[in-house]
């Protein structure tokens, strides 16, 4: 039976849909906190999302019926709408209905007026990214745009298709807009600002590393170069784990610009040799992120060209048995253990680092390649004796380091 609302009131509803769903009709609000089945939600959000436009029964039954026996999906699809009526009912107008029906066919009612978040979100973002208007005015823009966006599209309804499409629209918009309005602040020497916009993006998409180094220059521009290292180091290790990626140049020249800048004036020559020495007596290598071992690559190339000294430099990567790259899920325990290995095989005066997700890169002075070689051979055996049941191979390459 048809449902007309053409004669209807027109009404006008706020719905919010980043961070979660939220409708709020003359004062009395709906939220997806109540307890009800994922595809109610995905269809009321679907049908207001299309407000535009008559949706057919057989798109929602392709959407949310695709792959299931059931006897019959448009008696399943008529339940289900029975369902949202019934929970937008209390929220409604008796003569304003906000589902209409015709044959075969679904719309929202044109007479209830929606203004989304999405919608809003989306202007802003324009607004902020017009080259014409004034700094202020984009600042602005971008300020108003960064605070409707809660959180991701709807994430609590699932992993249909048509959901992360939008979701991802949304999710890169406003990474981009993070990114745009940094740089507007940093512009204008709002540097503590332009930290917390950064920091609160990276809650949401923590593998960018973009956002790590919007945090790094905002901190070191503040002077807060301890700060800022923590953030580099934390970078560098989720990028490492989740990635196999190594920093940057960018990033690496960041961690060289704080380590020039972090130390404080100093006369007591005491205070600065206690300040350098370790904290413990730690045998094995020494472990350090791959831009310090850049700089400790050079320095010792310079002493072995002074002295004459034979230096050799060693790379151990983790295979699968039959060569490639492992998935990163399954690399990270075992590049935790092939590290406690490596340091406990090396000397105190050896340098390693991790060069890749599936990589560790080590510097062997003062030794020739068969010492070099027995060192690597010695850290794949006690390797494979410590974890036998790993099923995962270490090959290893050595190469005399270059003095020219």
């Amino acid at each position: 039976m048809k449902q007309n609302g053409s004669t209807a009131k027109e009404l006008s509803i706020s719905v919010n849909m980043l961070g979660g769903f939220s409708m709020e009709v003359s004062g009395k609000t709906l939220t997806d906190e109540i307890n009800r089945s994922q595809k109610l939600w995905n269809v009321l959000c679907y049908l207001i999302v299309h407000r535009d436009r008559t949706v057919p029964q057989s798109e929602f039954i392709s959407l949310f019926w695709p792959d299931e026996n059931s006897a019959n999906p448009v008696n399943a699809l008529k339940t289900l709408l029975y369902r949202v009526r019934a929970m937008l009912e209390p929220l409604f107008p008796q003569d304003t209905p906000p589902i209409l029906s015709q044959r075969g066919a679904y719309s929202w009612n044109p007479a209830v007026r929606c203004t989304l978040d999405t919608d809003r979100f989306e202007e802003l973002c324009r607004q902020g990214q017009d080259a014409k208007r004034s700094d202020e005015e984009r600042m602005e823009a971008f300020r108003q745009a960064l605070a409707l966006y809660r959180g991701d599209f709807l994430p609590k309804q699932g992993g249909h298709m048509w959901l992360v499409v939008l979701s991802t629209r949304y999710h890169t918009l406003y990474i981009q807009a993070v990114k745009d309005y940094a740089a507007l602040l940093e512009a204008h020497g709002e540097y503590q600002e332009m930290v917390q916009t950064a920091e609160r993006a990276l809650t949401l998409d923590d593998l960018d590393e973009e956002l790590y180094i919007l945090v790094i220059r905002g901190l070191v521009a503040q002077g807060q170069e301890s700060a800022a290292l923590e953030h580099y180091q934390r970078a560098t290790d989720i990028l490492y784990r989740n990635l196999g990626v190594t920093p940057s140049d960018e990033l690496r020249a960041l961690y060289s610009r704080i380590m020039d800048t972090e130390g404080d004036l100093e006369t007591d020559l005491e205070v600065v040799q206690n300040s350098l020495r370790e904290t413990a007596s730690r045998p094995g290598a020494f472990v350090c992120e791959y831009g310090f071992f850049r700089e400790a690559y050079r320095l010792e190339a310079r002493r072995a060209a002074r002295s004459g000294n034979c230096v050799h430099l060693a790379l151990i990567t983790v295979t699968l048995p039959g060569g490639g790259i492992p998935e990163l899920n399954v690399l990270n325990t075992t590049m935790d253990r092939l590290l406690d290995v490596i340091v406990s095989c090396l000397r105190r005066g050896d340098v390693v680092a991790r060069y890749s997700g599936a990589q560790y890169v080590i510097l062997l002075p003062a030794a020739n390649f068969e010492d070099s070689t027995m060192v690597m051979e010695r850290i794949v055996s006690t390797f494979n004796r410590q974890y036998r049941r790993n099923f995962l191979k270490l090959v290893y390459r050595i190469r005399e380091m270059d003095l020219s």
